[in-house]
């Protein structure tokens, strides 16, 4: 089947009305270090801390910002905790993708009474800053759905937390604006099975299918569907592998990781042209495609207001649908197991993902998969 779009008249009122995605949360081993990373490398500036110094025993966390884009990342401080045992099984990992409701409750309840497994029931947490609500669903693997309600909340983040200061030395923001959509793994035969889940437990609709004939090289392919809810302000691709020569990069993800989880975050920026500029300048290492990627671009992609040269120069892809056009660039993994990555996306019109731009993509990721012995 080729690529669709849908989007279908919403029946009736929206159960799990959305603002947006509200911050992600990473279990990691040393939350300390892997806050350096992202504040000197991606530019997030340290906004909010909790740990035994707020009076938090069992774990520490840092709340990274960077424009609408939160990362919180938290470490356990004993080895019998159980964010232990997640770190142990996954490495480094995404646990939460939170979500900004205006009624926790309210979510919580639509979404365990259509099928969804509670993992966190609403609750009120409160400090001198006001009060905020919390409810969590679990979703694919170890991640979970976190409804935050802050609407009398003043404070830096969450109740618990402490501000971290107005200026960050280390800090060097480079242009992210927001989380343009948040992409999973699962294994083999579960992607319907959590299409449906966010159909039918949280409203959602799908926005994007692309099957084998869309998403393969000479060795591998997948299958990935897009699911959006009602405004379209968050979006999670669900992707899994599909019949081919060799080992896929979902089943790498898959073996590395043990089991289902966030592959990839995809943040956008307004330039990305300076934005990847300056996350080379800091540091990070992106995938690079042939030069002969750009040799028929103007050809197939029409003309663009960007220099071709630098885009080769930088490697950064374009595709374009019919309401415009799109660049993207991903990050080679940014932890030792070959899991979790970053994209970099500017739209200038396009709302799609790159279709395009998919053969050069993967073929450069089985080259990477190669030099890792796991292809």
């Amino acid at each position: 089947m080729p690529q669709v779009l849908e989007h279908p008249a919403q029946a009736g009122k929206d159960f799990l009305p959305l603002n947006g995605t509200d911050y992600l949360e990473f279990y990691v081993g040393n939350a300390r270090q892997a806050a350096h990373y992202y504040r000197t490398a991606f530019g997030f500036r340290l906004a909010a801390y909790q740990g035994p110094e707020t009076g938090v025993r069992d774990r520490a966390s840092y709340v990274l910002v960077e424009n609408k884009i939160r990362f919180v990342l938290t470490t356990p401080l004993d080895p019998d905790h159980p964010i232990t045992d997640h770190i142990r099984r996954h490495g480094d990992g995404v646990h939460d993708i939170a979500l900004w409701v205006d009624d926790a409750e309210s979510a919580w309840r639509e979404t365990t009474s259509r099928g969804a497994r509670s993992v966190r029931p609403p609750e009120t947490l409160r400090d001198e800053h006001g009060e905020a609500r919390v409810a969590a669903i679990a979703t694919y693997g170890d991640t979970i759905h976190s409804f935050v309600e802050r609407r009398n909340y003043r404070g830096v983040f969450l109740p618990g937390f402490v501000a971290a200061g107005t200026e960050d030395g280390l800090a060097r923001p480079v242009g992210l604006k927001y989380i343009d959509h948040t992409v999973g793994n699962v294994p083999l035969g579960e992607m319907n099975r959590w299409v449906d889940f966010y159909r039918d437990a949280m409203g959602f609709k799908m926005f994007k299918h692309f099957d084998d004939k869309d998403i393969s090289t000479e060795y591998s392919a997948l299958m990935s569907k897009v699911m959006s809810n009602g405004n379209e302000r968050v979006k999670f691709p669900l992707n899994e592998p599909a019949a081919g020569k060799r080992k896929s990069q979902i089943e790498e993800y898959l073996e590395f990781y043990h089991g289902a989880g966030v592959q990839h975050i995809a943040m956008a920026t307004d330039h990305i042209i300076e934005t990847v500029r300056a996350l080379r300048r800091q540091g990070v290492d992106f995938l690079r495609v042939p030069g002969a990627y750009y040799e028929d671009l103007t050809a197939r992609i029409g003309p663009i207001d960007e220099p071709l040269a630098e885009l080769q120069e930088l490697g950064i892809l374009v595709d374009r649908d019919d309401e415009g056009y799109m660049l993207q660039i991903f990050t080679r993994p940014v932890e030792d197991r070959p899991t979790l990555f970053y994209e970099v996306i500017q739209r200038k019109g396009s709302r799609s993902f790159g279709k395009g731009n998919f053969k050069a993509l993967f073929e450069a990721i089985e080259r990477e998969q190669a030099r890792r012995g796991n292809l």
